[in-house]
């Protein structure tokens, strides 16, 4: 892999596509958005409902194969506006805060169920080649709304895949843990309450979480992108570390000794996560760095995709979870986070208050 682009290989898939990212505007769509105008696209299309985060992505980029809609997914008409001579297709739009989502059950169903049909849907009638849903750990043994609705989606775009007939579409997805550093993610809110002078907060000290970079969180959607089969849930391997280490290599970090305040989990969270849950295991496949997850539902196009007993991986019985994945110690942990330039920028900044 080149080490100055981790995403080299992939250039040749990404030369004179056209590209539509669904939420184009967050965390993802931002990082992906950069990471694709280096590849000679034709055009990337960047459907959002944020008019000011476009207004303001436009001038940081400054490119004229960048587009932009305004849109909502809800809204069909607007996602076939959208997905007009398009090639591929990122799928980040979501309603994902846990906690909301417990009291606006309704919300999430029309933008993570109903608004991931249209995207899927709209892509399979225009002919795109090629769909990357993005799901997360929480869609494997949900317990939470937004968890519910992001398994929903996953079957949603399975069912699309097994129904798909002669069509060319491919549709995949892809499962995520915590994305170091994205919008609304528990370090920049530890970051925010430092610079407040307020004590930090944890919910419980021995909850344990996937973490990743957003390199490698793009790793895994190129990945997906150019790889994956009709139906299939890829999920990269991931460390883990509990909320206690990543809260005190933190405070370390900063050198910040407010008390920590343990405040209890919250409505909706489970103290470990799944990216593969024990049912899920007998149909994943090894890849090295990713597994697969093969689809449940078989039809004529999934011959290759019958399997007889247990497919060999080193998944444990129980799943692939945050219990018994790679934990990181709290040093590892402060490697991680300073190798982050978001990270080490606002500690600079800190440091010279």
């Amino acid at each position: 892999m080149d080490q100055l682009d981790p995403h080299a290989r992939y250039a040749s898939e990404i030369e004179g596509k056209t590209i539509l990212i669904t939420g184009g505007t967050g965390s993802f769509g931002t990082a992906v958005t950069e990471a694709l105008l280096k590849y000679q696209p034709k055009k990337v299309i960047v459907f959002s409902r944020d008019e000011q985060k476009q207004f303001d992505m436009g001038n940081r980029f400054d490119d004229p194969r960048l587009a932009f809609v305004i849109g909502d997914v809800r809204d069909r008409q607007t996602v076939d506006y959208a997905m007009e001579g398009v090639d591929y297709v990122f799928h980040a739009a979501a309603l994902k805060q846990v906690v909301t989502g417990e009291f606006f059950p309704h919300e999430l169903v029309k933008t993570n169920v109903l608004g991931s049909h249209n995207v899927i849907h709209s892509a399979i009638d225009h002919n795109v080649a090629r769909v990357v849903v993005l799901s997360s750990d929480k869609a494997s043994n949900p317990i939470c709304v937004m968890g519910m609705t992001k398994a929903l989606m996953e079957r949603t775009m399975i069912a699309a895949a097994a129904s798909r007939g002669k069509g060319k579409t491919v549709v995949c997805a892809t499962r995520y843990g915590n994305v170091l550093y994205t919008r609304g993610s528990v370090v920049p809110h530890l970051i925010g309450r430092i610079k407040q002078g307020k004590s930090l907060t944890v919910t419980d000290p021995a909850m344990t979480r996937f973490f990743m970079t957003l390199t490698e969180s793009l790793d895994l959607v190129l990945f997906a992108l150019t790889s994956g089969k009709p139906g299939e849930i890829y999920v990269r391997k991931a460390p883990v570390t509990t909320i206690e280490n990543l809260v005190a290599a933190i405070s370390e970090i900063f050198e910040y000794d407010q008390p920590i305040e343990e405040i209890g989990v919250r409505p909706g969270e489970k103290v470990e996560e799944y990216l593969i849950s024990r049912e899920e295991r007998l149909r994943a496949i090894d890849h090295g760095d990713y597994y697969s997850i093969t689809p449940e539902i078989l039809g004529e196009e999934f011959p290759a995709y019958y399997f007889k007993g247990e497919v060999e991986t080193q998944i444990p019985p129980e799943g692939y979870n945050s219990a018994n994945a790679k934990q990181l110690t709290k040093d590892e942990v402060k490697e991680m986070l300073l190798a982050l330039p978001e990270f080490a920028i606002e500690l600079a900044a800190y440091r010279k208050q």
